[in-house]
């Protein structure tokens, strides 16, 4: 190898070098995306004392009606604790979580309904949580949802009457004009 081939060779490890030390050096200055934590879900996740609230949302079909709180409750401590869930206008739902266990919120657990929901779908509302273990509490923003979605449909509470899908009433109004068109025009102009 000549002076200039090793020349050459020298400054295109150099080159390599200072790739690999900019690639890795990203790494160094950026915050990882897997260091982050955050709700994966339509619900909401908040702690509350020995409690972790996970995947928390309220379905319900307007927010005069009653909701159903869903997701799910851990409960970190030594010793079994009720959960009491309070929201609008004085509703509220207890919840029982054994010590060291979690309680989940769905259609195989007896429900934890709020007579009233407090916000439109796709609002958030207040829930005010507190647990009888350490007497800890804090009110948290938890999304409300309907039954539009065909996954929350099952979980309206009983009695519950779903608002009409966009299509529906597309349906429902385009019937209704076609009608008036088919009427018979009774002046003359």
């Amino acid at each position: 190898m000549n002076r200039g081939q090793r020349g050459k060779l020298a400054m295109a490890a150099a080159a390599l070098s200072v790739g690999l030390l900019a690639l890795t050096g990203c790494g160094y200055i950026n915050a990882q995306q897997t260091s982050e934590q955050y709700a994966a879900s339509d619900g909401t996740r908040s702690d509350v004392g020995p409690l972790e609230l996970r995947n928390m949302l309220i379905v319900a079909a307007d927010e005069k009606q009653p909701g159903r709180l869903i997701g799910a409750v851990y409960n970190s401590s030594s010793k079994d604790v009720k959960v009491t869930l309070s929201g609008a206008e004085g509703s509220q739902t207890e919840v029982s979580v054994a010590k060291n266990s979690y309680t989940l919120l769905n259609d195989s657990t007896d429900a934890a309904i709020l007579s009233t929901a407090g916000g439109k779908p796709g609002s958030l509302v207040d829930i005010k949580v507190t647990e009888d273990g350490t007497n800890v509490n804090k009110t948290v923003k938890v999304p409300v949802v309907d039954g539009t979605l065909k996954e929350y449909q099952a979980y309206l509470p009983e009695g519950s009457t779903p608002a009409p899908t966009p299509s529906e009433t597309a349906t429902s109004h385009e019937t209704g004009t076609s009608h008036e068109s088919t009427a018979p025009a009774t002046g003359g102009h």
